[in-house]
């Protein structure tokens, strides 16, 4: 289902690495390349985290303009196409069958402090 999150509304995804790829996966994300990190926050993504379990990866972010418009702007970069390529070897799945992300749903929240996202 193609979504259309709102602008500054968090959006949460899924990706299932290979076996045994987790280390492997971190050391890459420990030394991100300065130029993506530049493009990732020109086209509009903030609040970017990735979490991680064995090889389960859950991404986390905001997208300034909307996540559609942020997205396209990073389709578009050559330096995301070739981090991508780089990285393709550890990812099982990380896409359903029509290039969307495998989104998780909001199923619950408590905002102690309605203020701030948690």
């Amino acid at each position: 289902m193609k979504r259309d999150p709102k602008p500054g509304e968090p959006v949460l995804f899924l990706y299932r690495l290979k076996p045994g790829a987790g280390p492997e996966y971190d050391r890459w994300h420990a030394a991100v390349w300065p130029e993506l990190l530049a493009e990732i926050e020109a086209a509009g993504f903030e609040d970017y985290q990735i979490w991680r379990h064995e090889e389960i990866v859950v991404s986390r972010l905001r997208g300034r303009d909307g996540y559609r418009a942020a997205e396209a702007i990073m389709r578009a970069s050559a330096i995301q196409k070739r981090w991508t390529a780089t990285l393709s070897h550890l990812f099982e799945s990380y896409e359903t069958a029509d290039g969307e992300p495998l989104w998780l749903d909001e199923v619950f929240r408590l905002a102690v402090r309605p203020d701030r996202e948690a």
